[in-house]
C-alpha cells in the first residue's frame, strides 16, 4: 500500500432484529409501539381470563347443578320430607285401625262403623240429622271491611 494512501474504513450498519417489523427507520415509534404492546398484551391477557373465570364462577352458582340449585334441591327435599312425615302418621292411623279389625278380639263399634259406611245402611234405633250440603268459597259473597 501506498505511503501517501490511508486506508478509510468504511463501517457498515448492520440489520437491526426488528428492523422487518417497524414502518419508518425511527426507533422513537419502535419504543412507544414496544411500550404500547408491553400493557396492552397482559392487559388483554387478564381481561380474556377474568371473563373466563368470571363464566366458571357464574356458572357453579347458577348453574344446573350450581349452588342455587343445591338450595333449591335441599328446599324441595325438605317440603317432601314434611309429605311424608304427614303421609307416615295417616299409615299410622289406618294400620292401628286395621289392627281392631284383624284381631283376635274385634273392636264392635269400629266394626259397626265400617258396616254401616260401606253398606250405606243405618240402624232402626239411629238418629240422623240431615245437613244442608257445604257451599263452595267462591260462591260465598264476601262483606266488605
Amino acid at each position: 500500500m501506498g505511503a501517501g494512501r490511508s486506508l478509510s474504513v468504511r463501517k457498515r450498519r448492520l440489520p437491526a432484529v426488528n428492523d422487518g417489523v417497524t414502518l419508518s427507520r425511527d426507533t422513537g415509534d419502535m419504543v412507544v409501539r414496544t411500550r404500547l404492546a408491553s400493557i396492552l398484551l397482559p392487559l388483554a391477557f387478564h381481561v380474556l381470563a377474568g371473563g373466563v373465570g368470571a363464566f366458571f364462577v357464574w356458572h357453579a352458582f347458577h348453574g344446573e347443578r350450581g349452588i342455587a340449585a343445591d338450595l333449591e334441591y335441599r328446599r324441595q327435599m325438605a317440603e317432601i320430607d314434611g309429605q311424608l312425615k304427614v303421609v307416615r302418621a295417616d299409615k299410622a292411623v289406618w294400620q292401628k285401625r286395621i289392627d281392631l279389625l284383624r284381631g283376635a278380639e274385634i273392636d264392635r263399634d269400629l266394626l259397626d262403623e265400617e258396616a254401616r259406611n260401606l253398606l250405606n245402611r243405618v240402624n232402626s234405633n239411629d238418629l240422623l240429622v240431615f245437613l244442608p250440603p257445604p257451599k263452595p268459597e267462591s260462591a260465598t259473597p264476601r262483606r266488605a271491611e
